[in-house]
């Protein structure tokens, strides 16, 4: 409850350090907290034009052997794990913004993907997807007949 004159110059300057030993233990606490909203895990950028599209998904510190990816109809799963990194005896995080665990990305793409001409390349911790359309996708040039 505020009462007028209860805030004091001498009794707010003696909140301070109760305030920051609060700002302090929110952040640790924030920051120990899994990333569940806002951006999906990993950020990705899709573009394509008439025969195939391109994902590219920013994976660093990922051993490429430990993601798996696949494709169903117009469904694209890709799944992978990054390990935690190890921290040696006496060290502590200062800020800790990269996480590690599993992580599963479920796209639905607006065409059929030709899954078996799929290729996958992954460089500098960078994932790249070459995805086909199937013919029955592609466009059609449809030719007039004059009569």
């Amino acid at each position: 409850m505020f009462i007028p004159g209860m805030w004091r110059m001498g009794s707010a300057l003696g909140t301070f350090p109760d305030i920051k030993r609060l700002q302090k233990d929110m952040n640790r606490l924030f920051a120990e907290m899994p990333r569940t909203g806002g951006q999906e895990y990993p950020a990705i950028n899709v573009w394509g034009g008439e025969h195939d599209y391109i994902l590219t998904a920013e994976l660093p510190g990922i051993d490429p052997a430990r993601l798996d990816i696949s494709v169903v109809g117009d469904t694209l799963t890709f799944k992978g794990s990054r390990d935690f990194e190890t921290l040696k005896e006496g060290e502590t995080y200062h800020r800790q913004e990269r996480s590690g665990g599993r992580f599963s990305r479920i796209l639905q793409l607006p065409f059929q993907i030709d899954a078996g001409k799929v290729t996958a390349k992954y460089d500098n911790g960078v994932l790249k997807l070459t995805l086909p359309k199937t013919a029955a996708e592609k466009p059609r040039k449809i030719t007039i007949k004059a009569e």
